[in-house]
């Protein structure tokens, strides 16, 4: 079958990777109302197209922080990338670097972050963060990620405990014992990641600005006011984010909360976007409204159960040409 837009990907996923695995990906929480709301709200979204405008050269290209990239399009931090493909995290750098662009990797990887910035030694890397209570064992991720040559630290602040995620509960979700959350090893058990830190306020990017030279990106703001805050405290980037519909179930969506966050910060930092990017025109209505770049979550993973890294490409390229399409129609 010829693999034209993101759902083929998402359909072959779905038919193809292990019940429990395709399960863990696709959740939302609760009744995953705020998961399916971020795709919904794209559609509701409406184009002014202009016409008879030279389209003839378009240059798709932007900067993240200051570094080009070849569209805006990123690879958002998700876990356990071996369940969708062996070679797991390996692969997903390497997608991103041979498509110059940015992959954000996970505390909760399944290879290392050695592992990962050897795989794609040029490409461009940030390292997300999730603050455990044994603070030790985060300054060592961040100054390990900050030694081997990532380029920007991404605090994640919506998961002070995990979302209720009915179908991995009904499952029994664990990761199969082959497969370990690398980067963790040896620090402690965490199987349940019970060990993330709910105390954590505005007050530990200081904290984080302490221990690190790397701009600090934080994830999971969707509001005005959390937006002034971020600014406040001297992040360098906000991804507006409500972590794939994962957490809290009954926010909103989060191309309806861009556009406070990105009315709020006035262009102080830069703004980015990830949940429910399907298609490349979801991806020009994104920068329309505010967003410097998206990130993409599930249709990576898709792209990995696939093809591995070559999956993966063939989604970017697939959003890359779609967006290229979408701006030339819309002027």
């Amino acid at each position: 079958m010829a693999m034209v837009c993101l759902s083929d990907f998402e359909a072959y996923a779905k038919k193809y990777l292990p019940k429990i695995a395709w399960d863990f990906f696709a959740a939302g929480a609760d009744e995953c109302s705020t998961r399916d709301e971020n795709i919904l709200a794209y559609k509701r979204i409406r184009f002014r197209p202009r016409m008879l405008r030279d389209v003839s050269m378009m240059d798709i290209r932007t900067k993240l922080l200051g570094t080009e990239i070849s569209f805006p399009v990123g690879i958002a931090p998700t876990g356990f990338h071996q369940l969708a493909w062996p070679d797991g995290e390996k692969s997903t750098a390497r997608a991103a670097e041979a498509m110059n662009t940015c992959y954000i990797a996970s505390t909760y990887s399944t290879c290392t972050l050695e592992e990962i910035s050897t795989a794609a030694p040029g490409g461009l890397r940030w390292f997300q963060l999730y603050i455990h209570r044994n603070r030790a064992v985060s300054q060592q991720l961040v100054q390990r990620a900050e030694a081997l040559g990532f380029q920007g630290l991404v605090l994640t602040a919506d998961l002070p405990y995990t979302g209720k995620r009915r179908d991995d509960v009904r499952n029994g979700f664990r990761l199969p014992p082959h497969m370990k959350l690398k980067n963790l090893e040896g620090a402690f058990e965490v199987c349940k990641m019970s060990l993330l830190d709910p105390s954590v306020t505005w007050n530990d990017i200081y904290w984080l600005r302490s221990l690190t030279h790397l701009p600090i990106i934080i994830k999971g703001i969707l509001t005005k006011e959390d937006a002034e805050l971020a600014v406040r405290h001297g992040v360098q980037g906000i991804i507006v984010s409500n972590h794939g519909g994962r957490q809290l179930d009954g926010g909103p969506a989060t191309i309806d909360a861009l556009v406070e966050v990105a009315e709020a910060v006035q262009g102080r930092v830069e703004v980015y976007l990830d949940g429910g990017i399907r298609k490349g025109s979801d991806v020009l209505k994104a920068l329309a409204l505010g967003a410097k770049c998206v990130f993409i979550g599930r249709p990576a993973l898709w792209g990995l159960a696939y093809k591995g890294e070559e999956g993966l490409q063939e989604v970017l390229r697939i959003l890359q040409d779609e967006f290229r399409l979408s701006m030339a129609l819309a002027g």
